[in-house]
């Protein structure tokens, strides 16, 4: 996990511990919790929505054209020499 062992996570927390103090610590975990879900969930969402994106298919078409083109030229620089 991010390259942190048990004993790093142990000091981690302890230090933790002291900065909020015992009463504080289950709510700023909630609030973690709930902040990583919720990023998850946006992440999820805009990957989603992105294959639905407007223009990505006409982007599509139009880099299919520019290749076609572009061996179209390639051939006819080929047949000129």
């Amino acid at each position: 996990m991010f390259g942190l062992g048990m004993p790093e996570l142990v000091v981690i927390m302890g230090i933790a511990f002291l900065v909020f103090g015992g009463k504080k610590l289950p709510e700023l975990g909630s609030g973690l919790g709930k902040a990583i879900s919720s990023f998850k969930k946006g992440v999820r969402d805009v990957e989603e929505s992105g294959k639905e994106l407007p223009g990505v298919k006409e982007m599509a078409s139009l880099k299919e054209e520019i290749g076609q083109v572009k061996d179209n030229l390639d051939l006819s620089k080929v047949a000129g020499q």
